[in-house]
């Protein structure tokens, strides 16, 4: 019997979408046109057996998608929706939000947000940044968020890592401010063990970490922990073994394909463990006891006096 995940125990399942071409790792290499296509393709491919693997184990999940792709691929992001999935937004093209300035950042989560939503005719509601880069230096992200009209943010890991990581964030959902406005944050999950947050939410450390050590975390969260909710994460290109590799650094390439091979397996195991639930829903019910949730500052207190006028 499945590990029931309701109002008094959440894990969320969610996925981040976007072309292989695009991770972080291979930012600045050069892509042909022929290629990238072809990862466009199997994107979809892949996509679309995770979808075939969520229905037959009833579970539903949060898809971050990339808006570019809602713009080439309307249907697949309308199969999600009506598969009765979340479609939030991971923005435009994928850019850290570390290259945007406020007013950049804003024009593309509003771009991504339509095409979105005109895809799906419903509204956007949710979002995540690339390579969880809402942080301390980009914490006026949140403000931009907030005033386009999305009610949560999932970007915060709080954990260390050379790119990205916030570790001394709560790890359970928070009300985040920026430098003016707030925003319900529901942050990757995470095992505290020895006074340090271990990363066990997905991607590399679900490919590389026992599945227990995962396991062991959302246990956790759910039981020691208050709101007690659990954010898993993986990308589509994760279960795509045969998928042309990147010329990437040594580290990357480790990092970026380590225990891909097994990766579906042990999705299929945590589908047949757990009752997983949309971020939207957890947010929803979060939105309304806002006040009681822990606040947590991005920005500094220099910060908001030198964004003055």
């Amino acid at each position: 019997m499945k590990r029931r995940a309701g109002p008094s125990g959440s894990v969320i399942l969610s996925f981040d979408v976007e072309e292989h071409f695009r991770i972080e790792a291979g930012a600045g290499l050069s892509c042909p046109a022929s290629l990238r296509a072809e990862y466009a393709d199997r994107m979809e491919v892949t996509t679309r057996h995770l979808l075939d693997h969520l229905a037959a184990h009833q579970a539903r999940a949060t898809f971050f998608i990339v808006g570019k792709i809602a713009a080439s691929r309307p249907t697949l992001i309308r199969d999600i929706y009506e598969g009765g999935h979340e479609v939030a937004s991971h923005s435009w093209d994928h850019q850290r939000v570390h290259r945007f300035t406020p007013q950049s950042f804003r024009e593309d989560v509003r771009r991504s947000k339509a095409a979105l939503e005109q895809a799906t005719g419903a509204p956007v509601i949710g979002f995540r940044a690339p390579t969880f880069s809402v942080g301390r230096e980009t914490g006026w992200a949140i403000d931009v968020l907030a005033e386009e009209g999305f009610l949560y943010d999932s970007s915060v890991f709080p954990v260390r890592h050379d790119r990205y990581g916030v570790p001394d964030a709560p790890r359970t959902p928070f009300q985040v401010m920026g430098r003016e406005r707030s925003l319900l944050e529901l942050p990757l999950a995470t095992l505290r063990f020895c006074g340090i947050n271990v990363p066990v939410a997905g991607g590399g450390y679900f490919r590389l970490f026992p599945l227990a050590l995962l396991e062991a975390g959302v246990k956790q969260l759910l039981r020691s922990t208050r709101p007690d909710v659990a954010m898993l994460y993986f990308h589509p290109w994760e279960f795509d073994p045969e998928q042309p590799r990147l010329p990437l650094s040594p580290l990357s390439k480790w990092r970026t394909y380590v225990g891909i091979r097994r990766s579906t397996t042990r999705l299929i195991r945590l589908l047949s463990r757990y009752e997983f639930r949309r971020a939207s829903d957890v947010a929803a019910e979060l939105a309304a006891r806002r006040a009681q949730l822990p606040h947590y500052s991005l920005v500094t207190l220099e910060q908001r006096v030198a964004a003055v006028p």
